[in-house]
Formats: C-alpha cells, structure tokens, sequence
C-alpha cells in the first residue's frame, strides 16, 4: 500500500485519525478506539492540548509522581516529577529524606546568563569590520528598543553584544555574539527576536556604510539563540561529617564514602561511564522540566556540551573527602523559565509550579540541580553497596505483572513469591507461565 498522503495538515482530525487507522492497522476500528481512549473527556481542555502541537490526534500520558522531604537551603519542597521509568521517584525520595537528616540541599545559582548569536559571512578587511561594528553598536540596543522594553522593566534585557572573528575555524566566517538576561522567562523568543532586528540593522548599515568596496559584502546566514549557555550555571551539593554517613546499607561509612568517591572518579575519567552516570543525573532533571513545563531538549543538549567542554566527555558530579567531611556536588547549566509558554497554559504544569510553591527561574534551577543530584547519589549508594538491580527490578516488577495482564489472584502470588526469590525478567514469565498451567 502507498502510504504517502497529500494535504494532510488540513484534514479535520478526525480524518487525520482515519486515515492513520485504514493505512497502518489490520484492525482500524481497535486503533480508533485506543486513540480516543486516551482524549481528555473535558472538550475544552482537549482542545487546548490539541493545539500545543500540529496534527495532534490523542495524548501520550506520562505518570506524573512526587518526590517529598527535600530540604533545600533550609526549606522543605515536594518536587513533582514526570518520568515513565519505575524505581526514579523512589530513588530521588530516599534520597530526599537520607540528606534530610543530615543538613539537606544547598544550592546556588552562579550565574543567569544566556547567549544568542548573528552568523555571518564577510568576504572584506577584518579591521573595517570591526570598526564598523564599534561605531554601529548602539544601533542594535537602540533598535530593539520595543523588543527590549518590558523584559528591562522586570530587570532583564540585553547585556552585551561583541563581534567574533572565527576565520580560524570556517572562511570568512564571523558572528555577533549577544548575551542576555530574561529573568523568570527561558526567553527564548525574546532572545530570536533581538537577534533577527540585530541581522536586520546589521545589512541595512553595511549597505549604507562608506567603510567598505562594492566587494566586502556582509552576508547573514541565520540568527538563533545557544542552547549552551556556561554562564547560566547552578550548583548543587550535600556534605556531613564521613561518620554520619551510617544507615542500614552502610555498616563502615569511611568504606562507603572511598568507594563512593572512587566511583565518581571512575565517571570523570571514563565516558562509557559518563554517559550512564550523568544519564541517571538526567532522569531526576528531565523529569522536572518536564512537570515543569520546560524544554527538556534544550537542557539536555546543553548539559552533555558542559559534560564536554574540557574536550572529554566527564562526569557532571564530583565528590570528596576532606578534614573528616563527605561532599558531593554538581554544577550544571539551565536556562528555565516559570512564565510563559506551557507554564501558563498547561493545567497540570500550573498545578506542579504551585506544588513548587510558585518558585522564580532562579528557584526552579535549584530545585531541579537538586533533584539531579539526588538521583545520583541514590545510584552511586546502590551501585557501590547493594548493587542497583535489586531495588530498580523490585520495582520492576510490576510492570513485568501489567505486560502479562494478571489478574488480582495472580498479582498477589506473584508478589509472594518474590519477596523470597530473585526478580528477573525470565524468573517473573517462568512463573506466571508455571502458575497458569
């Protein structure tokens, strides 16, 4: 069957859903209904998710859970988190109450800046250019005036702008590289739009400058703003005295916290073992951007950019002992926002700020440095005492019990028999297959 399609933007929705079902299902009446299973009985709120995206036609829920106890900077926060992947919220809970106990979360917010740029290529004498740039420079704050204005009331705007020769790197190359402050907005439109009207002023004053031949032209290529922002940089950390590190798994804490740093070594100087170590970082970050209504893309790409910027692929954490003191800490680059875009639009993103206590950009970067910190440690605690299988397939478990479709009787069995037994994938379809001969 071809399955290629013309004009299928403008089909209504329902169309679109039928199309999809006769084109792709054996079976087009069992895609339709699992497609409207999954639509908000309320119309409007439907309607609203609908529009958050083109050619929606149902909605892929993700569990949205909470994570309580965290003490951070002396207060307590229940953290929400989005997150399909069983054993994370629980991990960063335990986490949670662990430090609790122990003088909790200090995080800080080192820096807020972030960064856009205007790519261009120009083809003429450098010195001219970067005259010309001097004595233009004014232009582009003056002419973002409108832009600019309500972001300077709340504090924000444009901080500074310079032109940047990267000849070196790509011929003719050149950029002007802005830097900005937008306050409790991620700001990203706000940023492209600054950056297009800087393009604009920049070839309408090169065409009309004198400084330079019918053969130094200027060339704008795009305007966009970096998802890499190293000056918009938060930092998270956890530390007590190397005894108080006791619990349940850890009978020798001095043993525990060698090993714990020797992991976290291990993770500075290896990248197979980065990646894995700061993806479990990520699964407490990306799961409260998501809640959050953030751009979890965004922050991920700039996040494994920091991990690099050494010119090695590293560990984002790092830990030590000293003087008889554990710490662990990280420092990691966020550009979020707690106004505009899904955070005003979202019900249930606007009900996640709310459980955040409607915290500022600045808040919000804390939380969520937190909640990645906490995720670590909870790996690095099971990957050096327990090992990391024994709680992530306990809870496991029950998605392995949902994928067979058991029934109460069942599911309770099976539970017995594996709070004796080792959970394995195999171990659990053994059993349910030996139980329902």
């Amino acid at each position: 069957m071809n399955n290629a399609v013309a004009g299928f933007s403008k089909l209504s929705k329902k169309e679109k859903i039928n199309w999809i079902a006769d084109s792709y299902f054996s079976n087009p009446e069992e895609a339709v209904s699992i497609i409207r299973n999954y639509w908000n009985s309320d119309d409007k709120l439907q309607q609203l998710h609908d529009e958050f995206i083109e050619n929606t036609i149902t909605n892929l829920y993700i569990p949205l859970g909470v994570a309580p106890n965290f003490l951070i900077n002396g207060k307590y926060k229940t953290i929400p988190m989005a997150i399909e992947e069983s054993s994370v919220v629980a991990a960063a809970s335990k986490a949670a109450k662990y430090w609790s106990t122990r003088g909790g979360f200090k995080a800080t917010v080192i820096d807020t800046e972030k960064i856009g740029q205007v790519h261009f290529i120009f083809n003429g004498d450098a010195e001219k250019l970067n005259s010309f740039f001097n004595q233009i420079k004014p232009k582009f704050f003056s002419e973002t005036q409108s832009i600019t204005k309500n972001m300077q009331q709340r504090g924000g705007g444009i901080l500074d702008i310079q032109l940047k020769d990267k000849r070196n790197l790509l011929e003719n190359y050149f950029q002007l590289h802005a830097t900005f402050e937008t306050k409790d907005s991620m700001g990203a439109n706000f940023i492209n739009s600054c950056l297009e009207q800087f393009a604009a002023t920049l070839k309408e004053e090169a065409h009309n400058s004198d400084l330079f031949s019918e053969n130094e032209t200027i060339k704008v290529v795009m305007s966009i703003l970096s998802n890499y922002v190293p000056n918009c940089v938060v930092r998270a950390e956890v530390s007590c005295p190397v005894e108080e590190l006791t619990e349940k798994h850890i009978t020798n804490p001095l043993e525990f916290a060698e090993r714990f740093v020797q992991a976290v070594q291990i993770a500075e100087i290896e990248p197979f073992r980065a990646v894995t170590h700061n993806k479990g970082i990520m699964n407490g970050v990306d799961a409260v951007i998501l809640a959050t209504g953030n751009d979890f893309r965004a922050v991920e790409a700039g996040i494994h950019a920091y991990a690099s910027r050494n010119g090695q692929y590293s560990s984002l954490s790092h830990a030590k002992i000293e003087n008889g003191i554990f710490t662990f800490w990280l420092e990691i680059p966020l550009a979020l926002g707690t106004v505009g875009g899904l955070t005003s639009l979202h019900p249930l993103v606007k009900l996640c700020l709310e459980i955040l206590q409607k915290p500022s950009a600045k808040e919000l970067m804390e939380v969520v440095a937190v909640a990645g910190l906490a995720q670590n440690f909870a790996a690095l605690r099971s990957l050096t005492t327990t090992g990391i299988q024994q709680g992530h397939m306990k809870m496991h478990l029950n998605n392995i019990i949902n994928q067979f479709e058991a029934d109460e009787q069942e599911r309770q069995l099976i539970k017995a028999h594996f709070k004796k037994n080792a959970i394995s994938h195999s171990a659990v379809v053994e059993f349910i297959e030996n139980l329902r001969k």
